[in-house]
């Protein structure tokens, strides 16, 4: 790898089975992957709790190609969602990838980026923000990694069906107030620490948006979800874009 930036972001893919379209493209798409960095955004998976061999087994086909970016010099950072808890364990101290729980700080050659799953954009939405304490919790964390594996992923299933229902009707307020409430917090985060790119998913809504400040502006993505449209979002030294992910695992500037 030389010293140029070649950053890509992709959030909300959800995937499933092996066979499912967005699982064979996405798998495609890291096969012809050639990235400084990948930024995992958060529900890559539809269900990934901890480290039980059953995700492990199901999604081995995209684990091996991570892996094989990694040690061509990929610098991976994996965002837990609503849909992917526990990873540390797993995909940090046995795979070596860098994982956050929270909004975190990037500098990428000359930008600063916030990067973040995007769960935490609504501070109003009080219920899931209790969920998504109470989950990351010692106690929960404890039952995930004790509980017989088959239950384990039985009642991770059930769980992602109520979070995929609770979510759809919070992002269900209508696409004006969604992206209304996602400037909101794109201009609150900069006045807390300023950043040149703002990068999320979460809501499913794909989204742009500026913020002035001074002579430049600064950019703040949603990255919608893979169930309605593949995006990534690349950096490059010279700015960042999105891109769709098409046949093949190509790309192609939106």
């Amino acid at each position: 790898m030389n010293d140029q930036i070649k950053a890509y972001f992709v959030s909300d893919i959800h995937l499933g089975s092996v066979n499912e379209p967005n699982f064979i493209l996405f798998h495609q798409w890291l096969q012809n992957l050639k990235a400084t960095h990948l930024f995992l955004m958060g529900d890559i998976f539809d269900l990934w709790i901890g480290e039980h061999e059953y995700f492990k087994d199901k999604y081995k086909l995209i684990i091996d190609e991570l892996i094989r970016l990694a040690k061509e010099g990929t610098k991976i950072h994996y965002f837990e969602g609503n849909h992917d808890l526990y990873l540390k364990s797993y995909w940090q101290n046995e795979l070596g990838f860098k994982v956050h729980e929270q909004a975190e700080y990037f500098q990428l050659g000359k930008w600063v980026i916030r990067a973040e799953h995007g769960d935490q954009v609504d501070p109003e939405d009080r219920g899931y923000i209790f969920l998504r304490w109470f989950l990351r919790t010692r106690f929960m964390r404890f039952i995930a990694k004790n509980l017989p594996q088959s239950l384990v992923v039985k009642i991770g299933e059930k769980a992602s069906e109520s979070s995929r229902h609770y979510t759809s009707e919070v992002k269900s307020i209508t696409t004006e107030k969604t992206r209304e409430k996602l400037h909101i917090h794109a201009e609150k985060a900069y006045k807390e620490k300023a950043f040149d790119w703002l990068i999320y998913g979460h809501v499913h809504v794909k989204d742009e948006y500026y913020i002035q400040v001074g002579d430049k502006k600064v950019g703040a993505f949603n990255l919608g979800t893979w169930l309605k449209e593949p995006l990534v979002f690349c950096l490059e030294d010279s700015g960042g874009y999105l891109s769709k992910v098409s046949g093949l695992g190509t790309t192609t500037s939106t």
